[in-house]
């Protein structure tokens, strides 16, 4: 595993790039889909939740490239986006024609549980309109070359969208490489985008073909056995019990099957009901595994987002010049305290984070 080289941000106009869909989440707050009468509304996407978290919490500068169908909500979704501060110039806005039959904005109806009662979503996102990008329909090297980057992110729900966006990611890795940026991806395994499509099988073929051209990946226990078709003993057991050992071993074997990695990653999650969660991160890196400090029997509002608030607590104490294993407890803290508030996105700031990361408590700060 080769160290990881990283451009100065003198040279580059973006910290971070993000590939991927954003969608409406509407959420009934602590009511259910079927019988809600009114819905908060939030954006959100796997891959979009780390570019505005690093914008909003680390303040660097991200962009993300996406497409919306050029709509009422589509101008919802800009409005929320642009309270995130990401930079929307490399959106590209689709017309609508009228109804919805060729292209259409994504809608996420997501409920967070609670106690015994497992958060739920809905996914309503068929033909929208970024699931219709095609090669070539992005000038990645303007991006990467003209503009520069120091990180690209994209994951597997943005590649599962369609046969042309899991080309489009194969092609903006290429450009990114090319040009010296880092590439990271999160394989975010959903069956539900998977279902219709060919299940695991298709998931494992289209992520294999992306994993030879990826410099950081980012998963799970499901996401790596799902995704990829990796299996170590043990790691089952880390649904009910943290087991970092178990994990290492996996991703052992993930980096002698794709060598050009040069760190993987990944939260920990042993779920003792939905609002309370043992959890933790660590990451496999020079063969050697580094773990973060656990939080055991963590409260949580809202879980949705919290393994991409990892990942951009990950990623920026990276980009920061932090070592790895300062960058795990970021990423660890970052994502714990994500889950504290509603919706996909963080809520949190850099004190808090770092605060958290300290090992400090929640005791009232005057």
């Amino acid at each position: 595993m080769q160290t990881l080289t990283i451009k100065p941000k003198a040279e580059c106009r973006w910290d971070l790039v993000a590939l991927g869909e954003v969608m409406l989440r509407l959420d009934p707050g602590e009511g259910r889909v079927s019988t809600a009468r009114a819905f908060h509304v939030w954006e959100g996407g796997g891959e979009y939740n780390v570019a505005r978290s690093l914008r909003r919490c680390f303040g660097m500068d991200t962009t993300v490239v996406t497409a919306l169908a050029d709509n009422p909500v589509g101008r919802l979704l800009e409005d929320l986006m642009l309270q995130g501060g990401v930079d929307q110039s490399h959106v590209r806005w689709i017309p609508f024609d009228g109804v919805g039959r060729t292209v259409r904005n994504g809608l996420n109806f997501a409920e967070r549980g609670f106690g015994i009662r497992a958060g739920t979503t809905t996914y309503d996102r068929g033909h929208t309109a970024v699931s219709q990008l095609r090669p070539g329909d992005v000038d990645w090297d303007r991006i990467f070359g003209d503009e520069g980057a120091r990180w690209f992110h994209t994951g597997g729900i943005f590649s599962a969208l369609s046969q042309a966006t899991a080309d489009v990611t194969r092609e903006a890795m290429e450009s990114a490489r090319l040009h010296g940026t880092v590439v990271s991806y999160d394989l975010n395994y959903r069956p539900s985008l998977w279902k219709a499509i060919g299940g695991p099988e298709a998931a494992q073929a289209a992520n294999r073909e992306i994993a030879p051209l990826v410099d950081v990946m980012f998963g799970n226990e499901e996401d790596f056995t799902a995704a990829l078709g990796f299996e170590v003993e043990g790691v089952d057991e880390c649904l009910t019990q943290l087991d970092p050992p178990s994990f290492g071993r996996m991703m052992e074997r993930v980096v002698a099957e794709y060598p050009n990695l040069r760190l993987v990653a990944t939260t920990l999650r042993a779920v003792i009901s939905a609002n309370r969660n043992d959890w933790g991160a660590v990451c496999f890196a020079d063969g050697a595994l580094h773990e973060a400090t656990q939080a055991i029997g963590l409260e949580i509002l809202d879980r949705i987002g919290g393994g991409d608030s990892f990942a951009a607590g990950f990623v920026y104490g990276l980009l920061a010049g932090y070592d790895v294993g300062r960058a795990v407890e970021l990423g660890a803290a970052h994502g714990a305290l994500a889950m504290t508030t509603p919706g996909d996105t963080s809520m949190a700031t850099l004190q808090e984070v770092e605060h958290v990361a300290a090992g400090g408590s929640a005791r009232v700060i005057r």
